[in-house]
């Protein structure tokens, strides 16, 4: 199906922005996310489940408790407003048919849960953890771990019990994952395994519940795109404690020896769209949180009128190590705070 023709669709980022999400209008049959979550369901019937999780747009990927269900943010229904999420945003979560994938299993891990009330089980509170434990708003990674499987980013299934689980149920659900060659040896193997045996004794069950209902969806929703986007960079935003005098100066100088080499602000500046993106892979976090800090790292190279000392490349080379392992080391000491 071609992509719905709504009257927004043309208008600009400014005019969409001041549209609520009950006057939007998508829909997800014939939306950019449908072929996915049909995706999803045949990988479930691949595995003789007959669970299946009720989808429906809202502000957020999440399934609520008791839900069997996965709620799919709004700009997922069109390429539109996936344009919009980017530009407010500078990027698209689920934005490419991998990731799309990735957050729909793990959501599923979730779903099926509610669905056969798994987490009453006594052996999975054993592997994984009692689920009335509560969220943290901070947790510190340890990438190094094999207690837990790899899915999202973040190594999001150290964050809290149900975030394990549905991390592993989504790595057992992938049909490319092949778990139990990667994690043969692992402390994660026995977790895996049990999610095995556990859906293998649920093939051909229907859940005990099936409800079908919607939690915050678009049609109730009375914010402005432009409150929720607000509101999300708030979460999203800038975290990072003042690093930034003392690492520069290590790789730029006012000093009047260096006044003929490159300023340091249009230089970063220029490679500022690479940088973000590179340190979001490698460290996970949020392109819109490192943009924060890099905005912050120009502005002062700009007051301080810092230039460049070693060449462009190598500077290059050097700044992204720096702000990588700054961000790493700002993760790992437990100031991160979870978007859970």
């Amino acid at each position: 199906m071609e992509p719905q023709i709504l009257p927004w669709v043309d208008w600009s980022d400014e005019q969409i922005l001041d549209l609520r999400f009950c006057d939007l209008g998508v829909k997800l049959p014939g939306s950019p996310i449908a072929p996915f979550i049909r995706q999803l369901d045949h990988e479930l019937k691949q595995r003789g489940l007959e669970f299946r999780p009720h989808c429906w747009l809202s502000d957020d990927w999440f399934s609520p408790d008791g839900v069997p269900g996965i709620a799919v943010p709004f700009y997922m229904a069109h390429p539109r407003l996936q344009r919009l999420e980017l530009n407010q945003m500078l990027e698209v979560e689920g934005g490419t048919a991998e990731w799309c994938l990735r957050i729909l299993r793990h959501e599923a891990g979730h779903a099926i849960e509610n669905a056969y009330r798994l987490r009453r089980l006594r052996r999975r509170q054993e592997l994984f953890g009692i689920s009335s434990q509560a969220y943290p708003d901070w947790y510190t990674p340890k990438p190094y771990s094999k207690k837990y499987v790899v899915h999202l980013d973040m190594w999001y299934a150290q964050s809290h019990p149900d975030e394990d689980f549905a991390e592993t149920f989504a790595v057992w659900l992938d049909p490319e994952s092949k778990w139990k060659q990667r994690y043969a040896g692992w402390p994660a193997f026995r977790k895996l395994q049990y999610v095995d045996d556990l859906m293998q004794s649920l093939v051909g069950k229907t859940p005990p519940v099936a409800n079908k209902h919607r939690v915050d969806p678009l049609s109730s929703q009375k914010k402005t795109l432009r409150q929720h986007y607000h509101e999300k960079r708030e979460r999203y935003g800038l975290d990072f404690p003042d690093f930034y005098e003392r690492d520069l100066r290590r790789l730029f100088s006012d000093h009047p020896d260096y006044s003929q080499h490159p300023r340091a602000d249009q230089y970063l500046s220029k490679i500022r769209k690479e940088v973000r993106k590179r340190v979001t892979y490698w460290t996970g976090e949020y392109q819109y949180t490192i943009d924060q800090v890099l905005k912050e790292m120009i502005a002062y190279c700009r007051k301080h009128k810092l230039r460049l000392v070693g060449t462009e490349e190598q500077t290059k080379m050097d700044f992204m190590v720096l702000l990588t392992v700054q961000t790493m080391n700002y993760l790992h000491g437990g100031h991160h705070r979870v978007a859970l």
